[in-house]
């Protein structure tokens, strides 16, 4: 059993040819809240078809590299404050188009669901987010 729900993620992960990546600043005392309205959009895109979808806390946000390089670190790159932690999520598409089409389900739901007054537990202008098409690993 846990070898075919194993080669059924990885058919679905190798079917991914398009994500939508983001980077947000989050209060640490807001975490749970995130996660609560993580858990519920992992349900809702999944459920109209996204192939994958990852939420994910900073835990190791200033890496040492060898060789002496010195990346930009994403507290740097987020301005964020010792309160604060950052979040890395992606969700996984088929392609731009599937992307759209998922997209627009998702938003009528949360719209009919939430109304226009969805709270956030986190700043939405502190919010990077971009589609990219897999060129490696697909």
């Amino acid at each position: 059993m846990a070898k075919a729900k194993m080669g059924t993620a990885s058919a679905k992960a190798s079917s991914v040819k398009y994500v939508d990546g983001f980077v947000l600043v989050i209060p640490k005392k807001n975490l749970e809240a995130y996660k609560k309205m993580a858990s519920e959009g992992e349900a809702s895109w999944k459920k109209h078809g996204a192939l994958d979808y990852k939420e994910c806390v900073g835990e190791d946000l200033t890496p040492e590299m060898d060789g002496g390089v010195v990346p930009l670190s994403f507290l740097t790159m987020t301005k964020c404050k010792p309160n604060e932690t950052v979040i890395f999520s992606y969700i996984g598409y088929k392609s731009r188009k599937h992307r759209d089409e998922v997209n627009t389900k998702v938003m009528k739901e949360m719209s009919e669901t939430h109304g226009a007054d969805m709270s956030m537990p986190f700043d939405i202008k502190r919010t990077a987010y971009g589609g990219f098409e897999v060129i490696v690993g697909a």
